[in-house]
């Protein structure tokens, strides 16, 4: 059971924890038409986007999906989903993530997906600047 107190310091922590990400993700097909391709965080940092990531991603996915998936790629940590466990969301999105990482895309249409910390390193080897870490949870009461 969290306290109001307990609730307003996890969620400080959160958005503390979370500052580098950007307000708004872009397309990849914006970020392709870019000269120096990148996204500012919340925290005002530039991060620069490599372009050897985005031609792998653009090989990753149908040319219609290119202004579907936002990047960079968010890779949610939630205590929810348990140790060692990740999230990818968006459609176009796990659709690229299968492909790179090789892993059965399952139902088509599929809003979401739970990878594993294997695939989390290597997701974040082979798009190290295209893929940030985002941390969420949710702050049901339980014990009601």
């Amino acid at each position: 059971m969290y306290t109001q107190a307990d609730r307003k310091i996890l969620i400080k922590t959160i958005q503390t924890m979370n500052q580098h990400l950007p307000p708004k993700r872009k397309t990849l097909a914006e970020l392709l038409e870019e000269e120096r391709p990148g996204i500012k965080g919340k925290d005002n940092t530039f991060y620069v986007m490599d372009k050897p990531e985005l031609e792998l991603i653009s090989k990753s996915i149908p040319r219609f999906m290119w202004s579907r998936i936002r990047l960079p790629i968010l890779i949610e940590m939630s205590p929810e989903l348990g140790s060692g466990s990740a999230r990818i969301q968006g459609e176009a999105e796990i659709e690229a993530v299968s492909k790179i990482l090789n892993l059965k895309r399952g139902d088509i249409g599929r809003r979401s997906m739970v990878i594993y910390l294997p695939d989390v390193r290597e997701l974040r080897r082979k798009l190290p600047t295209t893929t940030q870490y985002a941390f969420v949870t949710s702050l049901r009461d339980d014990s009601l």
